[in-house]
């Protein structure tokens, strides 16, 4: 049978029994399409989730609405207390809050994965000869975007009040791109647990006994010098400490180099460790 068999021949043959030899002949003569690639099927899955945001803007609420009210209520409520003034410890809160917002949101890859789940989506994602984790990364793919619009908001928001970076441009940019790679393997947390519990309530409440404790236990808010000293051996060694303190000091024009290491070691071993148990998951779902 010649590969050049047209469209217009396939759709003659009719389904009856007594064609369906001639059916599978016909189909057997076409080339196949070639295999898409381990990148460009993420990038199709990552489209896929801005797609999603883009039906359902109420999801932005998270990344525009959020971030602003924390910025004002901290910067106003807290800012003459600890600080002296608003306008000195807005300095110190915009870097380390905007850590906090983004790694927050992180959990929303999670419930997407679980609500993809329960709709029986990922049945059919598994049957597609594509490269297995591709839906996964499509997902944290298509979330960077809300991390990206939560950056930029509270980086305005921080501007129009008073936050001034030393180190100008390329500082806070260095300082949001570092934020980006450790949220990017951070939701890897989240994609195990949306694959591991039942319903998105579950991992919505699992996420938040995760991240609230992780977050508020840090250098975001105020300088541990301040707090006991068992609770300073924690603060200092948490994660999030590390992040907010590189990206508070990359935004400041300094070059944290243990910071730096420490930050980018933690999102390394997160994807790795996660990622690895994620698949596995994913594949025996």
């Amino acid at each position: 049978m010649s590969t050049a068999t047209t469209k217009t021949e396939l759709e003659g043959v009719e389904l009856a029994a007594p064609d369906a030899e001639r059916l599978s002949a016909l189909l057997v003569g076409l080339e196949r399409p070639p295999r898409p690639s381990a990148l460009s099927a993420s990038l199709t899955f990552g489209w896929r989730a801005m797609l999603k945001i883009k039906h359902v803007p109420e999801q932005l609420f998270d990344v525009t609405a959020f971030p602003i009210m924390l910025v004002l209520m901290y910067t106003y409520l807290f800012g003459g207390a600890l600080a002296g003034s608003t306008q000195e410890y807005i300095q110190f809160l915009l870097p380390g809050i905007l850590v906090m917002s983004v790694v927050m949101i992180t959990m929303y890859t999670g419930v997407s994965v679980n609500t993809d789940i329960t709709k029986g989506v990922f049945d059919r994602f598994r049957t597609l000869p594509i490269w297995r984790p591709a839906p996964m990364v499509g997902y944290l793919l298509g979330d960077v975007l809300r991390y990206v619009l939560a950056s930029a908001v509270m980086l305005t928001v921080g501007m129009i009040i008073g936050f001034r970076p030393d180190g100008g441009v390329l500082g806070v940019l260095a300082g949001v791109a570092l934020l980006l790679v450790f949220a990017f393997a951070f939701s890897w947390i989240w994609t195990m647990f949306g694959l591991l519990l039942r319903t998105e309530k579950s991992v919505m409440g699992v996420s938040m006994m995760v991240i609230f404790p992780l977050t508020f236990l840090s250098n975001v808010f105020v300088d541990p010098n301040t707090m006991p000293g068992w609770l300073q051996a924690f603060v200092n060694n948490s994660p999030i400490t590390h992040l907010a303190t590189a990206v508070r000091e990359l935004m400041a024009g300094n070059w944290p180099a243990s910071a730096l290491a420490w930050s980018l070691g933690w999102a390394g071993l997160i994807m790795v460790v996660f990622g690895a148990v994620t698949m596995r998951l994913y594949n025996r779902k």
